[in-house]
């Protein structure tokens, strides 16, 4: 989904009560700092200054990470879906921020049937009627972004019925050209923010809700991924029904399931949550280490159990995709760590987050806290190893060398995290880094095998070969240029930002002072040339422009002492 960038005037009016509606939340819960930091009133007339600064009495008892929850969730679906998002990125967020947005709820009223039915029928080009023999008019699940219908089909099949909220795009469209501004904005004046690039993961997070928006997406993400377990029986994929099925409409097979977390229910159907846990285990690490293909929101809600310890995992519209090279270095990096070789943990951290600007960090520095990280959480054997604690550790060291990081492998790490938990509430002796071992191990050796190794030396022999190829052709188009007078260089100035907003606002206040002068000086003309209409001899017009510059030169006064400067 491309995002649109405010800055045109019919743009910016266009969106000003979504924006307005968005700063007074965030002012409600006490984040009007963070507000006047973001200088917003430079960029846009929001009326900024017209918003209640009063909170509510029980806004002062919440931690800020509480603050932030609620207002996602007040904000609605574009929010609570960017929450969501931001949940599975311990490298960017601290603990708290993340175990408060996992606790993000959707209180989402159902959309009227009649939309139901008007929908389904503009997607599928028939009638309701037509396509179900039975359709349930009451939903069992209602979400941010569609509901969900019990129906029947002609042929009798049980299923159930995916529609897409109406009008929920063109409302998504407008929270992320805003969210991108506010990111703009984050990088420009809050400092330590911009390594991260908050307007990058704007950008990713749309794409997210494009792919999320598009159900024929989640169909292929289901059928892809149960072709990968088609011969496990442990696992089990509900069907699609590709004919029932368009952008907005998504007909899955309807399966009877227990939740995972269930334990009196599951042991009333007779199934062991010791086995579930290490099927789900296992069937993470196959997902991650085997086919670099997972399921990237395994949380709670979306896994379930079949009668025979069957694990059945629903909604596949956020997957993570890891290549090949990634998973050898994600091993590579558990395996030093087990090690305990801190500066074999630093080469391999290094390998897989960039520093930024390419700059490489004080190297003696990391190494010191990598080998305090290890002497206090590492213990001896890979399989005696918490992963979801070293994935805190891990991301704690992220975000104090200001590493960048993968988005997928972020959210993989975190995935596998969340199923460790999960795990750990079915089987509280099971150890995920144990049943990882032979995944991590098998990866490592699969490298030294003389036909990997010489497919490695193939593919880097092609590469030099076209890149060799290449160099002359480029060398002729360099001299070409230089020849016709037309090869330049571009450089890029860094740090510059803090001067040109300086200068920015030295420029407006001069403009703003020549405005008022002007003032002064054109009605003490009209005053003085007794210009009708007059009151008390004095000319109106004289004597309204004295009191327009009187305002704006007081505006001019606050504005000047609010920065602290005269």
């Amino acid at each position: 989904m491309r995002i649109p960038r405010i800055g045109i005037v019919s743009r910016t009016y266009r969106h000003i009560n979504r924006y307005r509606q968005i700063l007074t939340v965030l002012v409600k819960y006490g984040f009007g700092g963070l507000v006047d930091r973001l200088r917003i009133s430079q960029y846009l007339e929001t009326g900024l200054q017209l918003l209640s600064r009063e909170k509510p009495a029980q806004v002062e008892m919440l931690t800020p990470a509480e603050r932030v929850r609620l207002v996602l969730e007040e904000l609605g679906p574009t929010f609570i879906k960017l929450g969501q998002v931001l949940s599975t990125r311990p490298d960017v967020l601290p603990p708290e921020f993340i175990d408060e947005l996992t606790k993000l709820q959707q209180h989402v009223p159902p959309f009227p049937f009649e939309q139901v039915r008007e929908t389904i029928q503009t997607e599928l080009g028939r009638s309701l009627e037509e396509l179900y023999a039975e359709f349930a008019e009451c939903p069992i699940a209602a979400g941010s972004i569609a509901q969900v219908h019990r129906a029947t089909l002609v042929s009798g099949e049980q299923v159930v019925v995916k529609v897409q909220r109406p009008n929920i795009r063109a409302m998504i469209e407008v929270d992320l050209e805003i969210l991108l501004h506010l990111a703009t904005l984050v990088e420009r004046h809050v400092e330590g923010w911009r390594v991260y690039h908050p307007s990058r993961m704007v950008e990713e997070f749309s794409r997210v809700l494009e792919r999320e928006l598009d159900f024929t997406v989640e169909a292929a993400h289901i059928e892809r991924f149960a072709r990968q377990f088609a011969q496990d029986p442990t696992i089990y994929i509900p069907k699609i029904y590709r004919e029932l099925s368009s952008r907005r409409v998504l007909t899955l097979e309807y399966v009877d399931v227990i939740p995972a977390t269930d334990t009196t229910a599951l042991r009333a159907a007779g199934l062991d949550p010791k086995v579930i846990a290490a099927r789900g285990a296992e069937l993470t690490l196959k997902q991650i280490f085997v086919h670099g293909f997972f399921h990237a929101d395994p949380h709670p809600g979306n896994a379930f159990v079949l009668p025979g310890n069957v694990i059945c995992l629903l909604d596949f519209g956020m997957m993570g995709r890891i290549d090949r090279q990634t998973r050898e270095q994600v091993a590579d990096l558990i395996y030093t760590v087990a090690t305990r070789d801190a500066a074999r943990v630093c080469r391999s951290l290094l390998r897989l987050a960039k520093p930024p600007d390419d700059v490489e960090p004080d190297l003696r520095a990391m190494e010191r806290d990598v080998a305090e990280f290890i002497d206090v959480n590492i213990p001896v054997a890979l399989g005696d190893l918490q992963f979801g604690r070293l994935v805190h550790e891990l991301m704690r060291l992220i975000r104090q060398y200001e590493l960048s990081v993968p988005p997928d492998m972020v959210t993989m790490l975190k995935a596998a995290a969340t199923v460790e938990r999960l795990v750990a509430r079915l089987d509280s002796d099971l150890n995920m880094m144990a049943v990882a071992e032979p995944y991590i191990r098998r990866l490592k050796l699969q490298r030294l095998k003389p036909k990997r190794f010489l497919a490695d030396v193939y593919e880097s022999t092609e590469e030099l070969w076209h890149l060799a190829r290449e160099v002359p052709s480029g060398l002729r188009d360099l001299l070409r240029l230089a020849k016709r007078g037309a090869l330049k260089i571009n450089f890029e100035h860094r740090g510059l930002e803090k001067l040109i907003d300086t200068h920015e606002r030295v420029a407006n206040r001069v403009s703003f002072a020549i405005v008022v002068a002007a003032l002064v000086v054109g009605s003490s003309l009209i005053v003085h040339s007794r210009l009708p209409p007059t009151w008390h001899d004095i000319p109106l017009i004289g004597l309204i422009g004295y009191l327009a510059a009187g305002v704006l030169g007081f505006m001019l006064l606050v504005a000047i002492i609010r920065h602290g400067r005269l």
